[in-house]
């Protein structure tokens, strides 16, 4: 229908055109030298009004016509624009990804600087189970590249976790969140250069975000921010490691007993690489 509609419109411009050459041409005819009489001189204005009203619509139409072509022009520009964008969009995120690789992939080359050749294993985590009693992750790497159970598993930011089940190819990691209490870690808390305090990580409470620091001794002052890594006490993780820093101290109503919240750099939500820490065998 929009097709027959368009070809009517043709045949009415093609029409107009004809009649306005044809009133064009004998207006050109009664042109010479001689003065036109009163009726040459009507029939001129006439034809001259006429030619004039005639090209009013046709270059209307014709300005339409001209409209609409631009108009659908531009309308296939913007498709292309919105597909040249969409990838746009689509490389943006990638080059987001690979970005967070690559920085992933500098901090565990950092770490490498700080740790003998023999002493680690980097790794990949291929697996994740989230759960309120099995809060682990898979590693790509096994018995077959040395990863033994009771392994430590760090990164840039801190310890992570333990090994705690291997086979040939992959190994399973216990994340330091979990809320199995029944692994406590030793630790120390630095509180001046050359002092300090020691106590057991007892668990981690989830809604503060916070490893939970009890058993410490004695009563000396602990500063907010101060550090606290690993004792080597217990042969499972070496001395030295970060756990992450103190976040707030509180202490029971007898002012006897403290707990101490502890906060960690490591973002366990987004851990991609880790580093495995082998044992000394001369030990």
């Amino acid at each position: 229908m929009f097709r027959n509609r368009r070809i009517k419109k043709y045949y009415v411009i093609v029409i107009l055109l004809i009649i306005s050459i044809l009133l064009l041409i004998f207006s050109f005819i009664i042109k010479d030298k001689r003065n036109l009489s009163i009726i040459e001189k009507t029939i001129k204005d006439t034809t001259l009004s006429i030619n004039k009203t005639i090209n009013i619509p046709i270059n209307y139409i014709d300005d339409k016509i001209k409209e609409y072509k631009s108009k659908h022009k531009l309308y296939e520009k913007y498709e292309k624009l919105i597909k040249k964008y969409d990838k746009v969009k689509l490389m943006e995120t990638k080059y987001e990804e690979a970005e967070k690789e690559i920085n992933d992939l500098k901090k565990i080359l950092e770490l490498n600087n700080t740790l003998s050749e023999s002493s680690y294993m980097n790794a990949t985590i291929i697996n994740r189970n989230i759960g309120y009693w099995y809060n682990t992750v898979t590693i790509d790497k096994g018995e077959k590249d040395g990863i033994e159970k009771d392994m430590a598993v760090i990164n840039n930011d801190g310890l992570i976790g333990i090994v705690t089940k291997t086979s040939k190819l992959n190994s399973t990691v216990k994340l330091l969140t979990t809320a199995d209490t029944n692994s406590k870690i030793s630790v120390k808390i630095k509180v001046d250069e050359d002092n300090y305090i020691f106590g057991l990580l007892v668990g981690y409470d989830k809604d503060k975000k916070s490893f939970i620091i009890e058993g410490i001794a004695n009563n000396t002052e602990i500063p907010i921010s101060s550090m606290v890594t690993t004792t080597g006490l217990g042969n499972n993780f070496p001395s030295g490691i970060l756990i992450g820093r103190v976040d707030k101290i509180t202490k029971d109503n007898f002012d006897l007993a403290r707990t101490v919240l502890v906060k960690s750099s490591v973002d366990f939500d987004n851990i991609n690489y880790v580093t495995v820490l082998k044992k000394d065998e001369n030990k």
